[in-house]
């Protein structure tokens, strides 16, 4: 057990075959969750990494040694976690690693009705009581019982976007081998439109390609499928399917900048007026389409916590993250791929258009992408980065921010991995890629 290494901004996260994370980390956080939030009872799911079934069992010891009664939902998407938590007002966990490799193995937490639990809403509580092995018994202890969430879910959804609201388009959709195929059945069951499913089966080792679609050659089974020419729409989903990602009918990827200016033009129809919350790293065009469609756009850090919390403090309607997370008031503030995936298909199904044309409406400028660089020491590396900017406007909110007017970028430390995190935007490819070069070149000479 490494509690300093597993322990991260807003879930807990590790190598299980080296022991960052194992039983007794997890018998500890499910104690200390527990007792944190005094709760008699605590929803939990999990994923089908091979861990998963053996950390379920010491997660849950620790709540019902704490008296907490523990509602077991089996192997299901985080965001199935999110709904029974926002549904039942009950606290909720979700053992899963996202989109790590199958050696990988994590923890989401939330509060009652889906609150985020992230360092400053107590995490770090957690992370102290495990280093200090802190455990209570209570004198009576808590059940396990198992529950199906899954009809209520797919109830839940429909309730956010309706079936009717989806035509019959040909839909091609990688499930990774992760937890969406769970639940992409019954959802297309219940929909005009047509599913051509790629690795629909769960399994926790990955053995078609890893459940990280923000990879490009993790794609390339999905873009081949789509450039037949025969589908509307291409998902890909992350192996705990809270995050969706999109490629249009030509197998041309969506930005999570587009995809949340496409939801955001389309909820704000309905809702004029409403405020939209997309963390600091989407483009530009984001915040323009949100007050050009009649909403009011708040800027936020990265990461589920801090952006689910400035939605619910903010009482937005949507919220939007460049890592492809999609977050809806409807959904108890929580992110859900699955719901992304059925407002992209209304979109479509109102438009009568392609994709490919669509989304050209909202997309204004060329961007990075996320580039890595690995640093030896990150809080030296962004002082050296922000001594050499002149002539721009910094900000720290999350890293560092540069804007010069006509380009910006931000460089921040991820908050998962060892790793600056660099997002540049400007007008043209050819200065995205300069202002690209200048940070690396600063980066180098500070080695």
């Amino acid at each position: 057990m490494k509690p300093t290494v597993a322990f991260k901004a807003y879930d807990i996260r590790g190598r299980a075959d080296t022991g960052e994370v194992d039983a007794q980390l997890y018998e500890l956080t499910g104690n200390a969750f527990a007792r944190l939030l005094a709760a008699p009872v605590i929803a939990v799911g999990r994923d089908c990494r091979p861990t998963s079934q053996h950390f379920f069992e010491a997660l849950a010891h620790g709540m019902t040694t704490a008296g907490a009664d523990v509602i077991d939902l089996g192997e299901v998407p985080t965001d199935v976690v999110y709904y029974y938590s926002g549904a039942k007002g009950v606290p909720g966990a979700m053992i899963t690693a996202s989109h790590n490799p199958g050696e990988y193995n994590g923890l989401k937490l939330c509060r009652p009705g889906a609150a985020p639990v992230g360092e400053e809403t107590g995490l770090l509580d957690i992370r102290k009581a495990v280093m200090e092995r802190k455990t209570i018994k209570s004198s009576l202890p808590g059940s396990i019982n198992t529950e199906d969430p899954l009809p209520g879910f797919i109830d839940h959804i429909f309730s956010i976007v309706a079936p009717k609201a989806v035509g019959p388009l040909e839909v091609a959709v990688d499930a990774g081998n992760g937890m969406a195929g769970v639940v992409l059945g019954r959802v297309f069951d219940n929909l005009d439109a047509t599913m051509d499913g790629l690795y629909l089966e769960p399994d926790g080792t990955f053995p078609n390609h890893p459940a990280d679609p923000l990879v490009p050659e993790n794609l390339a089974d999905l873009v081949a499928k789509v450039d037949s020419g025969r589908y509307d729409l291409g998902v890909a989903f992350d192996g705990d399917a809270d995050r969706a990602f999109f490629l249009d009918d030509r197998g041309e990827p969506l930005s999570g900048s587009t995809v949340t200016s496409l939801i955001a033009r389309k909820l704000l129809e309905r809702h004029p007026g409403s405020v939209m919350v997309h963390n600091l790293i989407t483009s530009k065009a984001v915040s323009e389409i949100i007050e050009e469609s009649g909403g009011i756009p708040v800027r936020t850090r990265v990461g589920h916590s801090f952006i689910k919390g400035v939605m619910a403090e903010r009482g937005a309607l949507f919220g939007g993250e460049h890592s492809g997370h999609y977050y809806f008031q409807d959904n108890y503030y929580a992110d859900s791929g699955m719901i992304a995936m059925l407002l992209l298909l209304a979109i479509l199904t109102e438009e009568g258009r392609p994709l490919s044309e669509v989304r050209r409406e909202v997309e204004r400028y060329s961007a990075s992408g996320e580039v890595n660089f690995e640093v030896a020491n990150t809080r030296e590396a962004l002082a050296h980065v922000e001594e050499s900017v002149y002539n721009a406007s910094v900000d720290h909110m999350d890293g560092l921010t540069v804007d010069y007017g006509e380009a910006w970028f931000n460089l921040r430390p991820s908050n998962t991995e060892p790793l600056l995190r660099l997002n540049v935007e400007a007008g043209s490819e050819e200065k995205v890629q300069e202002i690209v070069e200048r940070v690396e070149r600063i980066l180098r000479e500070q080695k």
